[in-house]
Order: C-alpha cells, then structure tokens, then sequence
C-alpha cells in the first residue's frame, strides 16, 4: 500500500487533467493521511472540482476535523505531490459512517463518535488497553458534567 501512495504524485501527473484520476487519488491520499485512528469515522465520498467531500457521523466528529482541517489538506496535500484539494468538506451521513462497538455486551463503553480526537490523541499514548478504556470513560463523564 505504501508503494501505491508513494506513487500517487507520478500517477496525477501522467494522467493528465483526467478528474476520475484526480478523484482516486485524492480518496486514496485522504485514507492514507487519516490514518487507522479516523479511517472509520470519516469516510471520504468525491472530489468536486478541488473540495473533498468527506463523510462524518455526527457534528462532534464534523466540529473535530474541521478544526484539524489545515492540517489534514496540508497532508493530503503533500501525499498527492500537488495542491489538487483546495479545501475539505466535512457532511454528516451517519448512514455511511457508524460509531464502532468493539463488543456489545459492554454497555458502558465509550462510543467513538462521543470522545473529541484530542481524547483519542491521549488516549493513544497509554499502552494498557484497560487503562485506556478506564481513562476514556473517566474524560467523557467528565465532559458530559460539564456541558
């Protein structure tokens, strides 16, 4: 897979102006650059003209990548060698992007969608998976106090 990223700037510019290529590239570099940690939660749906539409499940994750929307044009940016994508569009569809449940039997689980990426970022960095779950729980309740 790395090999085709890698590849995405030659491909662009072989093409030519061909839109269909410009638009696989661009899904593809938005998959890339989103990484294993957003894949699931903002599924990129077509290029029109040089805005990427991306597809969220609710206005937590929409209110989340918007304010990470410089960063993630400026690595999309960069995979495809060019500035194809000019700006970044994120719609709600919760039809097309669901909040994932590791296993459902564990009710208290935090949803996805419920924790901000900040949460996620931190959460990350902390190796035992049942330490990660208590600390994500513990933040939400905390957040839902407060609003």
């Amino acid at each position: 897979m790395n090999q085709l990223i890698k590849s995405l700037p030659q491909v662009l510019r072989a093409a030519g102006n061909s839109a269909e290529v410009a638009e696989a590239a661009a899904l593809a570099a938005w998959k890339h650059a989103a990484g294993d940690g957003l894949k699931e939660h903002a599924v990129p749906l077509r290029l029109e003209g040089r805005t990427l539409i991306i597809a969220v499940a609710d206005r937590i994750w929409q209110r989340q990548l918007t304010s990470m929307r410089g960063q993630m044009l400026f690595r999309v940016n960069t995979i495809l060698g060019q500035p194809l994508i000019g700006s970044l569009d994120f719609v709600i569809d919760p039809k097309l992007v669901k909040p994932r449940v590791e296993q459902s039997d564990q009710q208290n689980e935090p949803l996805d969608n419920e924790v901000p990426l900040e949460l996620w970022s931190a959460a990350n960095s902390i190796h035992d998976k049942e330490l990660r779950k208590s600390f994500l729980k513990t933040a939400l309740l905390s957040l839902k106090r407060k609003r």
